[in-house]
Parts: C-alpha cells; structure tokens; sequence
C-alpha cells in the first residue's frame, strides 16, 4: 500500500495564530476586569463623600460602563472561540471527504485495497484525537501565560533603590543635612520637585517648614524616611548619607506622622505599638500621655484594648491623630516628623504638644499651616517651588509664609 497521498492530508491545528489572539484578548479582559473592580472599590470606600456630592447615578453610570466593556471583550472572546471552531470542524469534515476520495482513487485504480483504507481511517481517527488533545492543552498554556503576563512582569522588575544598608550605632545624634538637594519623580523626570536645598535640622530643636500647597513640603519628609532617592546632592544623617543606613533601624530612628494618619482593625494597644516585637503596656501609656491620647483612652470601655475598628472608624478625626503621634513617641526616634499632624486637634491638646516638643533633644521636623504651631519653632524654613527663601526674599516677601518668618527674625 502507498500511503504518500493519504497521509499528507492529516489535519494540522492552527495553534500559534490562536494562541496570540486569544492571549490579547485575554489581557484586555483583565484590564477591563480590573478597572471595574477599581471603580467598586473607590466608590464603596468613599461612600459618605458619594453621597454628600449626590454622585450615586454618576457613579452608578461608571459601572456599568466598565461592565459593558467587560461583556463586549467577554462577546469577542467567545464569538473567536465560535469562529476557531466552526473553521476547526469544516476543515476537518473537508480533510475527511478529501481523504475519502483519494482512497476511493486509489481503489479503482488499483493502488489501494479497501481494508487498507479502513485500517487507516482507524488509525487517522485515534490519531486526530491526540492531537486535538496537544492542541488544546497548548491553548490552554498560552491562555495561562496570558493571565499571568502582569505577575510576571511585577516579579521581573528591578528595584531602583540601592541596595540595603549597613549602619545601625548604638547612638543617633538625628543631625540631618540637605546639601544642594534636587529631586523628581520617577514617573514625572522632567518636572523637578526640589531645586537645590541646602539646610540643616539639629537635635533640641524643632523645624518648620512652610509654604504653599506643591511647594515640595511633603516631598521632604518622603526623602528624610528614605522612600525616594534625591536625584542631586547629598541627605546625610550624622554625616552618614541616609540610604546606608538599616532599613529597621532607620524606621526606628526617624518616624513620621501624616495629616491623615493610617490605623488598622485591632485594639488601642495594637496601633500604638504597630510593629514592635515587644512593647509593655506601662511604655505604650507614656506614649500616650506624651501625645494627650490618655485622656480619650481612659474613657473607652475596655481602655488600652478597645478595639478602634475597621481603620479606625471608631474614632474622631483628632483621636486617630493623637494615636498616630503615639505610635510615632512610642519608638523613641531621634528624629520626628510632623506632616500637619495637629490640624485635627482641639486647643489644649495642641498646647500640650506644643509645650512636649519645646524640651527634649530630639529633632523636630513640622510641617504646618497654624500660626499657632509655626510661630513657636526655633526656625522657620519657607519653601517655594521647590526653592527655600533667602533672607532678603523673606523680608521683602508680602505673602503669609513670609511674614511668620519676619515675626520670628524680629523675635
């Protein structure tokens, strides 16, 4: 029997060309799937701003036009999948009625018997279900390789940060420097933030830093806790450059408060003392006490152990505040940072910070608008455009910020 003719007719799957649509498609899904579920989760989380707005049908509107994106890529998936199939099956009936007739001219002209034809049709047909076996697990493996193409490619990517430091001494002064420090964003490289600054924190004193909303305030800060790298110049630490040193110890040393600071589901204790291995309970209440936290604690029904809730939606504006400073004292950093951390807080609690951070030896770093926190710093830096006022600039200056600095010089 010759069967040159016959078998080079097998059916060959077309299994690249639809692999690669398939895998496209299957990306856009998780885009569109992905942006959908943002849409739900900005929504849910903000859900007291929606409704003070009256944004319920707008928002309402954004879903489902991120779902009717979803069903059309869900549509155009299915109508290929369709379209792959119903040419698999006419290329596959048309193989078998073109093999059918080379078998049939091949009997009469005597090349072939029928029983070889059958034995090969036999054949042929457990042999086309293996390979539509390979052919689908194939598809399946590059349907895969497309959902996990964004892991990947998150597992891939290099960090641009240095590699970890070392240093971590018994002993931390908390002198930092700005030695003619410029600084953009790795996603904004040609806007620079900070142009250039050149000046000193020392312990025992506190710090303001001023300026109008974009002037780079809240850019230092991001520096001094070493989440970015300057992209000019030098920020020291004790005249260490800061990414040499231990990123724990670093942490330990120099804390931060934000305006609007994070808690998490848990008891009183578990927020003040957040990520300290051990931490006793006399110690988290003289943290407290330091950040006028005690007051309000005493007063809650289980005291240090009540829970604050899911991100502390149990406690006032001002209450989170005060926890949060605590949790910063607790650690007993050499240099703090305050991002418009009291502007929650009631008179006397901001008196009674005020009147903590005048003694101690500790470096105090305050970003703020409050006449009352700005006019009781030992200096008063006034940023601008990521540039810091000179002398001259300050006293001839008629904005806000330069006049709390001309009070403080007549001083």
């Amino acid at each position: 029997m010759r069967h040159g003719v016959v078998s080079c007719l097998l059916p060959h799957q077309p299994l690249i060309p639809r692999g690669s649509l398939l895998q496209a498609v299957l990306q856009e899904i998780q885009n569109a799937v992905a942006k959908a579920g943002q849409v739900v989760r900005e929504a849910v989380g903000g859900l007291q701003t929606v409704r003070s707005f009256g944004a319920e049908e707008h928002e309402s509107c954004l879903y489902k036009e991120a779902l009717e994106r979803c069903r059309q890529l869900w549509w155009q998936r299915d109508l290929e999948r369709a379209l792959y199939l119903l040419f698999q099956r006419m290329l596959h009936l048309g193989m078998q009625v073109l093999m059918l007739n080379c078998g049939l001219q091949q009997i009469l002209a005597g090349d072939l018997t029928q029983g070889g034809l059958l034995s090969f049709l036999l054949y042929q047909e457990d042999t086309d279900h293996y390979v539509q076996a390979l052919v689908y697990m194939g598809g399946d493996m590059l349907s895969n390789v497309g959902a996990a193409e964004k892991v990947f490619q998150y597992l891939d990517r290099k960090p641009k940060l240095p590699p970890p430091g070392t240093l971590a001494p018994p002993t931390l002064r908390g002198l930092v420097e700005f030695q003619d420090v410029y600084f953009a964003y790795p996603n904004r490289p040609d806007q620079p933030v900070l142009k250039g600054l050149t000046f000193t924190l020392r312990p025992g004193q506190m710090t303001a830093l001023v300026g109008p909303n974009g002037s780079g305030k809240s850019t230092v800060a991001a520096l001094l806790q070493n989440l970015y790298q300057p992209t000019g110049g030098r920020l020291l630490l004790d005249g260490k450059p800061i990414c040499q040193y231990e990123h724990c110890y670093l942490h330990r040393q120099v804390t931060s408060v934000g305006q609007e600071p994070v808690l998490f589901s848990g008891s009183v204790r578990d927020n003040i003392a957040y990520g300290l291995k051990s931490c006793s309970d006399e110690k988290v209440m003289a943290a407290a006490q330091a950040a006028s936290a005690v007051g309000f604690i005493q007063e809650m029904e289980h005291g240090l152990y009540t829970d604050v809730g899911e991100k502390g939606n149990q406690l006032a504006v001002g209450q989170k505040q005060c926890l949060a400073i605590a949790r910063a004292l607790v650690r007993d950093p050499r240099v703090l940072i305050l991002d418009e951390a009291t502007s929650a807080l009631d008179v006397q609690c901001e008196q009674a910070l005020q009147d903590w951070k005048s003694h101690g030896d500790r470096t105090v770093l305050v970003i703020a608008h409050r006449l009352q926190t700005v006019q009781s710093a030992d200096q008063i830096l006034v940023l601008r455009q990521g540039e810091l006022l000179e002398h001259t600039q300050l006293m001839e200056g008629q904005d806000l910020y330069s006049r709390l600095a001309q009070q403080l010089l007549e001083d």
